[in-house]
């Protein structure tokens, strides 16, 4: 068998087994369409789509801007602590650290920065830059390791580790370090967004509440004003006014509240505890019957939230997953110019444009408004954006792509020469968004569908704060087993590409 054909039926074996497991998932999922009349809202919807008002939204601007300042202090307090941790990443420790922290959805962690410093520009702040900062470890990490050595080896013999670090390596990577730092910001823009949900005076808190009251002319503005903001990026985010931003981001931040450091450390030091070790200040009071309660607390959050919550979570993400394959597919094939020409291309590029620069959380939350609160809107949610993010990043390689003798310009001649030469590009992607899809599965609770989410934040809600953390420790174990296993696969799956070629 030629190794061309064995290369193709290689993908189409992995393919086959990814909508096998999906179907499997979608079966045991519930996809009930409750809304009476979700016709109705659609329309409704549309209309103000078409006919958005920019002047309904008391304090839009403010909201804009401060959905801005969130993002960028967010990042910039992530690369205050995440970068220097690139040195030391090799640590199986603070690899391991940073692996539960980044693991751990920005929702999450504002939910506990809430029950801490309130509804403060820190709490939003914070709920950003510490996965971020995690994040920025693990990938500067990993772009330092590409750099020649070269350099390194013909510094002098004594030359201390921090200038190894900038002029031996940093000088060779700065092009891949600044393009993924704008990545980053381009994504706390929309972790900024959604943090208004629970309350940040981002554009997220502004948008659930034009929505939610039905002012659908109020939230498509609203909508198409961050969609600008997200398509614009590289017109307004210069390098040489980043400073003047920040300044303006720091002066114009709300005005923090008086927090109680008592308060503080009475949440760190008894409110997260389980309730058996609530009021044991000396290890001699922790005797038996403690023990057995705790034993017995942890057995019922585990079996009774934790493991129906991780299976809820899988199926969706599993289902999302396949599902986001689909749309990155179709829309990555109707992108291609030489198949559909120019027009249809641009009109598609600028759909990617929208679709991947909504935030899921926004797209599930919109979903329900239509179709009810069942798993559907989630997947529906995921699929949109992830699949088209995946197609924006596929349409980069395909239109570089040259094309054989035998390509046509139909859609036989595309599937025959164009995706065989992408679609390990694309299938690497959508495996790297599985842990992506994992982590925003797990927020979707917060909306009403049971996963994860569903129980930390009835546990926040309750004041159980140790039975939410102990979820969100769940949650971090959970993205970080899918994510082992999803690498593992990659890996696998090209060194097994290469074997074919």
């Amino acid at each position: 068998m030629p190794k061309s054909i064995s290369f193709v039926g290689h993908w189409q074996k992995v393919t086959v087994t990814l909508w096998a497991v999906a179907l499997v998932c979608f079966l045991f999922s519930d996809t009930e369409i409750i809304s009476l009349d979700p016709w109705s809202e659609l329309q409704r919807m549309m209309q103000g789509l078409i006919t958005p008002d920019f002047f309904a939204t008391e304090y839009l601007f403010e909201a804009l801007w401060q959905t801005i300042s969130f993002a960028l202090l967010g990042v910039l307090g992530g690369l205050i602590w995440g970068a220097p941790l690139a040195l030391l990443y090799s640590n199986r420790f603070i690899a391991a650290g940073c692996a539960v922290i980044r693991s751990i959805h920005e929702i999450f962690w504002a939910l506990i920065f809430l029950q801490i410093f309130g509804l403060s520009p820190l709490t939003g702040i914070l709920a950003i830059a510490l996965p971020y900062g995690a994040t920025f470890a693990r990938v500067f990490f990993d772009i330092l390791l590409q750099s020649p050595q070269s350099t390194v080896e013909t510094l002098p013999a004594r030359t201390d580790r921090i200038s190894r670090y900038f002029y031996g390596k940093i000088s060779h990577v700065m092009i891949p370090i600044l393009a993924y730092i704008r990545y980053r910001f381009e994504c706390a823009l929309r972790s900024s967004a959604v943090l208004g949900f629970i309350g940040m005076p981002t554009l997220g808190f502004y948008l659930e509440t034009a929505f939610r009251q039905g002012h659908y002319h109020e939230g498509a503005a609203l909508l198409i004003l961050f969609i600008a903001l997200i398509g614009s990026i590289a017109f307004w985010c210069r390098p040489r006014l980043i400073i003047i931003y920040l300044v303006l981001a720091l002066l114009t931040l709300p005005s923090m509240p008086s927090i109680d450091a008592s308060l503080i450390w009475r949440f760190l030091s008894q409110d997260i505890l389980p309730p058996a070790l609530q009021g044991v200040t000396d290890l001699s009071q922790l005797d038996l019957s403690r023990v057995n309660e705790l034993i017995h607390w942890g057995k019922s959050v585990f079996f009774e939230q934790a493991i129906p919550g991780m299976l809820v979570t899988l199926l969706l993400a599993l289902s999302a997953l396949a599902m986001s394959h689909l749309v990155s597919v179709i829309l990555s094939a109707f992108a291609f110019k030489r198949l559909t020409g120019k027009f249809i291309s641009v009109v598609i590029k600028l759909l990617l444009l929208i679709l991947r620069s909504i935030p899921e959380y926004i797209f599930a939350f919109i979903f329900m408004l239509l179709l009810g609160p069942s798993m559907l809107p989630a997947m529906l949610a995921l699929a949109l954006h992830n699949g088209a993010l995946i197609a924006f990043l596929t349409i980069k390689q395909s239109d570089n792509v040259v094309n054989s003798s035998v390509y046509n310009g139909r859609i036989d001649g595309y599937c025959y020469d164009i995706l065989p030469k992408i679609y390990p590009n694309l299938m690497g992607l959508l495996f790297y968004r599985f842990e992506v899809i994992l982590r925003e599965t797990a927020i979707f609770g917060m909306l009403g569908v049971a996963t994860l989410g569903f129980y930390i934040d009835s546990g926040f809600s309750e004041i159980r704060y140790s039975t939410a953390l102990l979820l969100m420790a769940c949650t971090a174990l959970l993205n970080i087993l899918v994510d082992m296993i999803s690498r593992q696969l990659l890996r696998q799956n090209t060194q097994t590409a290469l074997a074919c070629r």
